[in-house]
Parts: C-alpha cells; sequence; structure tokens
C-alpha cells in the first residue's frame, strides 16, 4: 500500500485512488510504502463490536482494548489479542453490567501490569440517566498462568463518579505517575456552573491507593469563561510535575484553551496558555484530543474545528520568552480525504514525527463517502510534511478510527475502527496493523 505525502492533503489509497488522485494538488509526491493488516474483525458476538479506545501493548508484544458493545447487556467490555503463529487469537477479559460501569473510554497498563480504565458511565446513581455518572476500573490478571484461550480477569471499581463536585463522564485518556492515576472528566465540579448534562465544567482529578481502597482528589474544578470548560482529552506531565492539557470549550472566544496546572503546598494552579479561537480562517477551536509533548517541552495536539478550511487542524504550543507560541502545523480539509482529528490525540516517535487518525467526520461529496485515515506528520526545512499512510474503505479493511494509534518498538502502528469491517451486518470494527 502506497503512502502519499503533501503540503497541504492527504490522498486515499485504496478502491478509491484514482478518484482522489484526480483531485489533488500537482505537488503530491509518493513515500515509502505501507503494508496494512486487520488483525481481527469484530463480530457483535463474544468478541463485543465498536473498539473505541486507544490499545494498549505489554512486553510480550499482546494488545489490550476496549469494545463499547457485548451480550448479553450491551455495556462493553475489554479483550486481548495474542498472537499466534501468523493469526492473532482474541479473547475477552471482562465484561462490564452496568453497576461497574458501562462504555469504557480509556484504557492504560500500568507499571504493576494491571490495566487501569474508566467508562463515561454506569456505577450506578447520579444525574446520569439513572445508570451512573461513569467509573475507574482496575484489571488484574488470574494469579495462576491461563492454560486455557478464555481466562477471565478480576475487576476492582476504584471510583464512581457521581457527577458532583468529584466529576463526571471521564472521556479522558488516564496518565499514571508514581502509582497514582490522572484524568479529566467532562462534567461535574461546581454544579451550578455550565448549565447542561449534570451541571459542571469539568475537573482534573488524581487517583491515589489509600488504606486498601482508592481515593479521589480534584486537582482543579473548571468554571465558565474566561476559564476553559469541558476538557475531553486527558493530561500530560513535564519532568517538574506540572500537569497540561486542552478544554474543548471555554476560555476568551469560548472555543477552548491549552492550560497548565502546577503543584504547589497549597494545592493546583491553573494557567491558561492559549485561547483558541482568534482569527478563525488561520488557527483552530474546540480541541477535543489531547497533548503530547516533547522533549524541548513543545506541546502538540489537535483541533476538531477552524483552520484554513473549518474542519479542523494540527497545533504546536511552545514556551517563547516567558510565554507561549502558538502554529498551526496543519490545516484539515475533507475535501481532499482529510476528514479531522475530532477526539484522538497524537503520538511522537523518537525522531519527532507526529501520528494520528482521522475519522472521516464530514465525508467526500457525494456520491463518494470518506471512512477516515491514519496519518503521519514529518518536521521539513522549518515547515511539516502531511503524510497519508492508510486511508480506509468502510469494507472489510474498517471505517472511522476514532482512537489514537500506539507504535511498537519496531515502528508498526495498531489502531482500530469503531465501525464497518466484514464481522457482523453493517461491520462491528476492525483492530488494524501498518508496518513500514
Amino acid at each position: 500500500m502506497a503512502a502519499s505525502q503533501q503540503s497541504r492533503s492527504g490522498s486515499t489509497t485504496y478502491p478509491l485512488l484514482l478518484i482522489v488522485l484526480f483531485m489533488l494538488p500537482l505537488f503530491t509526491a509518493v513515500a515509502h510504502a505501507q503494508t496494512f493488516t486487520v488483525l481481527h474483525e469484530f463480530t457483535g458476538g463474544a468478541d463485543g463490536s465498536r473498539p473505541g479506545t486507544n490499545l494498549v501493548m505489554d512486553g510480550r508484544g499482546n494488545l489490550y482494548g476496549t469494545t463499547a458493545a457485548n451480550p448479553p447487556n450491551g455495556f462493553g467490555g475489554v479483550f486481548e489479542l495474542t498472537k499466534h503463529g501468523s493469526s492473532w487469537v482474541l479473547s475477552t477479559l471482562y465484561v462490564f453490567s452496568g453497576s461497574d460501569g458501562t462504555g469504557p473510554t480509556t484504557l492504560i497498563r500500568g507499571s504493576d501490569g494491571n490495566l487501569y480504565g474508566t467508562s463515561s458511565a454506569g456505577g450506578g446513581g447520579g444525574p446520569c440517566g439513572g445508570l451512573g455518572c461513569g467509573s475507574a476500573f482496575r484489571l488484574t490478571p488470574p494469579p495462576t498462568a491461563c492454560k486455557s484461550v478464555s481466562c477471565p480477569w478480576s475487576l476492582t471499581v476504584l471510583h464512581h463518579f457521581t457527577g458532583q463536585a468529584d466529576g463526571g463522564d471521564p472521556l479522558g485518556q488516564l496518565v499514571e505517575r508514581n502509582g497514582n492515576l490522572y484524568g479529566t472528566t467532562r462534567f461535574g465540579g461546581d454544579t451550578q456552573d455550565c448549565p447542561g448534562e449534570g451541571g459542571g465544567c469539568g475537573v482534573v482529578y488524581e487517583l491515589s491507593p489509600s488504606q486498601g481502597g482508592w481515593m479521589e482528589t480534584v486537582l482543579y474544578t473548571f468554571h465558565p469563561e474566561p476559564d476553559g470548560t469541558y476538557p475531553y482529552g486527558g493530561v500530560v506531565f513535564d519532568p517538574a510535575g506540572n500537569l497540561y492539557g486542552t478544554t474543548s470549550n471555554g476560555g476568551t472566544f469560548n472555543n477552548g484553551t491549552v492550560f497548565e496546572l502546577s503543584p504547589s503546598d497549597s494545592g493546583w494552579t491553573e494557567t491558561i496558555l492559549y485561547n483558541f479561537g482568534i482569527n478563525l480562517g488561520l488557527h483552530g477551536k474546540i480541541p477535543y484530543g489531547g497533548l503530547v509533548r516533547d522533549s524541548a517541552g513543545i506541546l502538540y495536539g489537535p483541533t476538531n474545528d477552524g483552520g484554513s478550511f473549518n474542519t479542523g487542524t494540527i497545533f504546536s504550543l511552545a514556551p517563547m520568552n516567558g510565554g507561549w507560541t502558538e502554529n498551526v502545523l496543519y490545516s484539515f480539509d475533507y475535501i481532499y480525504g482529510d476528514g479531522n482529528p475530532l477526539f484522538a490525540s497524537l503520538i511522537l516517535d523518537g525522531s519527532g514525527n507526529l501520528y494520528g487518525t482521522s475519522p472521516g467526520e464530514g465525508g467526500l461529496p457525494d456520491p463518494v463517502q470518506y471512512f477516515g485515515n491514519v496519518f503521519m506528520m514529518t518536521p521539513s526545512n522549518g515547515g511539516w510534511n502531511y503524510i497519508n499512510l492508510y486511508t480506509f474503505t468502510g469494507g472489510a479493511d474498517g471505517g472511522f478510527p476514532f482512537s489514537t494509534p500506539i507504535m511498537d518498538s519496531s515502528g508498526n502502528l495498531y489502531g482500530t475502527t469503531a465501525e464497518y469491517g466484514s464481522g457482523c451486518f453493517g461491520g462491528c470494527g476492525v483492530v488494524w496493523e501498518i508496518t513500514p
């Protein structure tokens, strides 16, 4: 599968290749070849359907992820993919019951070898439609080696979110530091602020082991603009222990912010580093995805809107002269098959290249439909090149990749699509691999 490189927009590879090449600018160039492989097609049966969160890889190369719906109740599950020879075997580790969570939204592998994650709903109680406002959980493998294909793991609920001061709807990716977990909730906090579901503008929280259980500490509660509101993405640390993240709304122009939280003896102090929404013809707005930080302290992330074509951007935010400077690295344009990044964050490799997915929101003009792509961005001569690694067709290869890809030590990329594939009627999603 040939990849394409350009300074303006991605090209489509697969059966739509000739159509999209006709639409591309003349300066499109061919880059190195990629191999795309579907590792698993979900059937909607015992393996579940609609994998939407980031994959996790352990030291043996096994992959872990979540599904949004699993029988018999449709509350979702957690799976493992293990390689056997040239094939991959899926086993379901856990199926949610509703009282422990529903709709898992994040998953990480802790330093202790356990899996940790959150669910956007379920857990019981709270002003969240009766199901609950979400949960944080830990999955622990069996104490002895598994001797069968299916070996369920044990789930422990670390915290039931109530939608009140502790937050609700924890969508942001978790991060671990010194055995503690950090994340964000989309709403909750001060419920007098930000009218809407549950009330509250969202929080940044810490979960820490305490007396045989876990204790939640709210590090920061968001308030109406000029503060940021409704964080969808997670947070990242710098070496000094400061946290960085984005809010999808709020700020000076009510189009989202990048914020920093700094610890002190008296608590955590928030600083707004950047307000999205100024000069929307050039800059982005509404950042749903989280941030990634390089060794120079530069932050990178996506926006869901704004930019030259009003379909999202990739931006950098660099510390400079005591402040922060924002640069748009790329403006998406669905007319050329880019889509926009929506909820997916970016990853950064050791050479400074960025990788991400676009789910295909918006699509191409009829009769052509766009199902998303995987892209790479490389720094070059003070600018950035956009390289389309793979474009999904909505067929057996899947469609609508909403999650951030992961990369192994050999440079192979792994991810999921939330829909399509040939595993069930209409497609229940796939797990894919791209090898350079």
